[in-house]
């Protein structure tokens, strides 16, 4: 069995301390390996044997529990920026869609209009504009997590926030659709290929969203939670 160098158990030790994507993850990775021989061939540059200069670097470096935090945040935070930009245009895009879609739907709309209960008006708004804040939301996140990074002192706090607000706002507006849709059922619209469409569009869209919400709190580092 070929033997590891101290380099190599470093940082497949670092790599099992750390929960992120993968791809952000192994960059990472790459990165401290990349920055430890540096460090191991300036100290071979001065006289030491490579054993004992990758053991040197490594100290100088510093212990995993020290510096597992850090790279544990800038995966949340790589996280958290993939959330953010995926409710920045998901979101908007349902909205648009299902506007498109109630415009092209051959019905006439004031007879199905008076066919509606009185409550679904302004429960119809409050998915608008419900999917109209999360989109805000996202767009300020996304700037937090790029120009006003250096101001913010704990940027995977927005990671987590955006977690929580997903967790909220799919499962309240994913209801309340199911409501007014069954309040409000239009004749041939569940065959109606557009609509069809739409329909398995938002559902795909809302699982991407909890998906990638469940990655930002279970990437948020320990100490935040």
């Amino acid at each position: 069995m070929a033997s590891t160098s101290v380099i190599d158990d470093y940082v497949t030790g670092l790599g099992r301390s750390l929960r992120g994507p993968l791809r952000a993850k192994r960059d990472l990775l790459a990165e401290a390996r990349d920055g430890l021989v540096d460090a191991t061939e300036a100290l071979e540059a001065d006289g030491l044997l490579r054993p004992d200069a990758e053991r040197l670097a490594v100290e100088e470096f510093g212990p995993i529990v020290q510096i597992a935090p850090a790279y544990q945040e800038e995966l949340a935070v790589g996280q958290g920026r993939r959330t953010a930009l995926l409710l920045f245009l998901s979101v908007p895009f349902t909205a648009l869609m299902w506007s498109m879609i109630w415009r092209i739907f051959p019905v006439d709309p004031v007879t199905e209009m008076a066919r509606w209960p009185g409550w679904f008006r302004p429960v119809s708004r409050i998915v608008d504009y419900t999917q109209l804040a999360v989109g805000v939301l996202a767009a300020v996140a996304l700037l937090a997590f790029g120009p006003a990074r250096r101001r913010l002192a704990r940027p995977w706090l927005v990671t987590r926030a955006l977690g929580v607000l997903v967790w909220v706002e799919v499962p309240l507006v994913g209801a309340l659709s199911i409501l007014l849709s069954m309040s409000a059922s239009f004749d041939g619209f569940s065959s109606y290929p557009p609509g069809v469409v739409a329909t398995l569009l938002s559902w795909a869209f809302m699982l991407w969203q909890l998906s990638s919400a469940t990655r930002c709190l279970i990437f948020t580092p320990r100490s935040a939670a």
